[in-house]
């Protein structure tokens, strides 16, 4: 293998060239501490950047076992490394020339704790790091003493003060690799305790605003503290017991007045699938990974759902128990996400009042005079909520204000007042029996029924762009464009992290080759999905794409599957 100085040499040998020259570039290049790996040379300074990798043996990166010994807190370390490198590339960074010169890139994870590929920390505690750089060009041309400047001082630099132990503090690396391990024993111990969601005593739960994770720090900050008759206790390896609110399986109302944060529960437990870095003020917030945020979508594509449970008898005898459009209203779009998210086993459903469709959440009993039900194709969520629990263990956990009538299907109610919670659970049940609504049920007795998976139609997921037989670009947190159809992700709210959405598209390409070709259906949606997960759970990330890269990061069947069915080529059987 070649050494730092041969790759001076070269870079000398090839200055002034022509761009493409910089393939002289790719292959390992053994640095005294690491070996760092031009996996690919951009062609052109305008071009994607330059994909690079580097090694580092257990010796040299000198991480104790307390770092890596179990998986959980191996990606707690990991992720630690990638924020950090992250963080370091952007205070690198060299704009010198033409295009991208001089840029360092590594995917963060931000707030999150993610298994991804930007960094990896193995069971021996070798660490692996990919990101990208930008080979400096004058126009077209190589610039060498830039490019000198880039590989042998500035990205050897910032090698050396994120990825190796050393860089830190043994404290600050206890603390990420504790925080990730005691989160996985908080979801782990969800299921035993009967809970949806766990929030711990203390949690700071609201952000900085609606585009930036970090927490509140500004104002005045309240910290989550839990109603006596809510508390509970799991035990964690790290922290020994952890005391806060159990939110419970069945049907559970966040009540409460405009702006007392009753949303912002709700978003922490959506964003509880996953685990949080440490001093998120989340970071022993969890919910079970099976939480599906529901919501309308006025306007997206729907492809052969049954909503007949919810919506049934449409003018013109129109089918709903295959329902498809290209342009869902509110109502539909909401009942299509339900019986999606049941498809791709999602047990608890979260719910808010402000992003979901009116007619389908309720109808009052004024309302049911006026229009009879033989006049109203819809059934109300309220009527089938109480069943989906009942009949098929799927639990409900909904922000509402606006109507009491949710009132008399749950299990438990808690108010949210000067962003503090209170079981209220039976002061509800005394004022549903002091005041009943009069209301009359419109699901007549019946239990929602379960629809039969769907079958995907091979051929109707293309990956191919143009000449490329695949194509999967990020072009912002909110959208996937795959092959030549642009997928609106903005409803798919527990989407968080740009790098799931380029492992979602590269697990699209790997459903459409699992499926087939054209002809008949074959492959039901819930296998194509349980074919993504053996191939990660057998392989992992790099299972996903053509090539080793840094830019994926972990994602849940349920996005999977909720992206799928944006896809507005998608045809189903």
């Amino acid at each position: 293998m070649k050494d730092q100085h041969a790759l001076e040499s070269t870079i000398r040998r090839i200055d002034g060239r022509g761009y493409k020259a910089y393939r002289d570039l790719v292959g390992p290049w053994a640095f005294p501490d690491f070996t760092l790996d031009v996996d690919h040379a951009q062609s052109d300074p305008f071009a994607a950047p330059s994909r690079v990798s580097v090694r580092i043996d257990p010796v040299h990166a000198g991480f104790g076992a307390e770092a890596f010994h179990t998986r959980t807190r191996a990606i707690g370390t990991a992720c630690l490394l990638a924020r950090s490198f992250s963080e370091a590339a952007v205070t690198a960074l060299r704009r010198t020339g033409s295009g991208r010169s001089g840029e360092i890139r590594m995917e963060s994870p931000g707030q999150l704790v993610l298994d991804q590929t930007a960094v990896e920390v193995d069971d021996t505690g070798r660490v692996e790091a990919r990101f990208t750089v930008g080979l400096p060009g004058r126009g077209r041309s190589i610039a060498g003493d830039e490019a000198i400047q880039l590989l042998l001082t500035d990205v050897p630099r910032v090698i050396r003060t994120t990825l190796l132990a050393a860089a830190y503090e043994s404290a600050i690396i206890h603390e990420h690799a504790d925080a990730n391990e005691d989160a996985a024993a908080l979801r782990h111990g969800l299921e035993q305790a009967g809970l949806v969601a766990f929030i711990a005593d203390g949690a700071v739960l609201p952000r900085m605003s609606g585009v930036d994770d970090r927490p509140l720090a500004d104002g005045p900050v309240v910290s989550f503290q839990s109603p006596e008759s809510l508390r509970v206790e799991i035990e964690t390896p790290n922290r020994g017991l952890v005391a806060g609110t159990g939110v419970p399986n069945g049907v559970t109302l966040i009540v409460g007045g405009g702006f007392h944060g009753k949303s912002t529960v709700l978003r922490a437990i959506q964003d509880g699938v996953y685990n949080h870095r440490p001093g998120d003020g989340r970071e022993r917030v969890v919910s079970r990974g099976d939480c599906a945020k529901i919501r309308a979508e006025d306007g997206r594509s729907v492809a052969g759902v049954n909503i007949s449970s919810f919506i049934d008898g449409l003018p013109f005898e129109r089918d709903t128990k295959s329902f498809s459009t290209a342009f869902a209203s509110g109502s539909t779009s909401q009942a299509a996400a339900i019986v999606e998210a049941l498809e791709a086993g999602a047990g608890t459903l979260l719910v808010d009042e402000d992003t979901s469709a009116t007619n389908f959440m309720i109808r009052d009993r004024r309302m049911q005079e006026l229009v009879p039900a033989e006049g109203e194709p819809i059934t109300p969520f309220v009527d089938l909520v109480r069943s989906l629990y009942v009949d098929r263990g799927v639990s409900t956990v909904l922000v509402i204000g606006g109507s009491g009538d949710y009132l008399d299907a749950a299990d438990a109610v808690i108010r949210m007042a000067d962003y503090q919670p209170h079981d209220v659970t039976g002061d509800a049940r005394e004022i549903t029996a002091r005041l009943p609504t009069g209301r009359q049920s419109e699901a007549e007795g019946a239990a929602f029924m379960a629809p039969a998976p769907r079958r995907l139609v091979p051929g109707t997921i293309d990956p191919q762009r143009g000449k490329r037989a695949r194509s999967v670009r990020v072009p912002d947190n909110r959208t996937l464009l795959f092959g030549e159809h642009t997928i609106d992700l903005t409803a798919i709210e527990q989407i968080v992290n740009r790098a799931q959405i380029r492992a979602i598209g590269e697990a699209l390409i790997l459903i459409s080759a699992s499926a087939g070709g054209t002809g008949e259906a074959e492959s039901s949606i819930p296998d194509l999905l349980d074919t993504v997960d053996a191939a990660l759970s057998s392989q992992g990330l790099d299972c996903l794409g053509e090539r080793r890269t840094g830019d994926l990061a972990e994602f849940r069947r349920i996005d999977l599957a909720s992206t799928l069915n944006r896809l507005r080529t998608l045809r189903v059987d």
